[in-house]
């Protein structure tokens, strides 16, 4: 008798340790699976369904080839500047980009649509140039990655004209990161006293609006000849 208990106190222990071993499995399954759904795909398709133009015009100025988002280079004003139609508050935004010779562009973000206010003057920028190329002598905060004309980017390594960049954006108000090519190149507070300054003591001093806004589209600039690719977003 004494046998058959302890076999049956066996079975039940292996019963019980392979049940706890499905659900933890169920589990592990879940949590890989989970991140990967989070993330939206914006260019997803070649088509613009996620896009719309940031002044509210008929989109112009941009074509997808081969899963590549093309901007003609149409120049700073010339109003062909695209936003994601939602809006967003804490996010992680990447992407990969290349430009061509003498070029330059840029990603914006908490952008407010406007028809009658440039982009730029807008929301805060993370930079897309030709540094090396670019014919104007450009201030550090005005380079690949930085935060355009507020913070200069710290050991960003930009790949050659025609390669790709990968970069990322996270916002976790009130706390900003740029990456490039996998690295942390920019980190700052909306409204901290150091951003408040620079601020009052550069470009954006008389433009009230810049920076105040807490929410808003991802916008991309059809300011010269630079291509996007692999767009996606998650919330966080």
């Amino acid at each position: 008798m004494q046998t058959l208990k302890s076999f049956s106190l066996s079975m039940a222990t292996l019963a019980l340790l392979s049940c706890s071993a499905n659900e933890q499995s169920k589990t592990e399954n879940t949590e890989v699976e989970t991140p990967s759904s989070e993330w939206i795909q914006l260019t997803d398709g070649n088509i613009l369904d996620h896009w719309e133009m940031y002044d509210g015009s008929e989109i112009k100025g941009w074509r997808f080839e081969n899963g590549e988002l093309i901007a003609s280079g149409a120049g700073w004003d010339a109003g062909e500047d695209l936003i994601t139609k939602n809006s967003y508050e804490n996010f992680e935004l990447e992407l990969e980009w290349k430009i061509e010779e003498a070029n330059s562009s840029g990603i914006f973000y908490y952008v407010q649509k406007s028809d009658s206010t440039p982009i730029y003057e807008n929301a805060p920028e993370y930079q897309v140039l030709d540094d090396k190329g670019w014919p104007d002598q450009m201030k550090p905060n005005q380079l690949t990655a930085g935060s355009y004309s507020m913070y200069a980017p710290e050991g960003a390594e930009v790949r050659p004209v025609g390669e790709w960049n990968s970069t990322k954006i996270i916002v976790q108000y009130p706390h900003v990161e740029h990456w490039l090519n996998g690295k942390k190149v920019v980190g700052y507070e909306f409204g901290s006293e150091d951003w408040k300054s620079r601020k009052a003591a550069g470009k954006w001093a008389e433009v009230p609006d810049y920076g105040i806004a807490k929410s808003g589209h991802i916008g991309l600039q059809n300011a010269g000849l630079v291509t996007y690719r692999n767009v996606k977003i998650k919330e966080l």
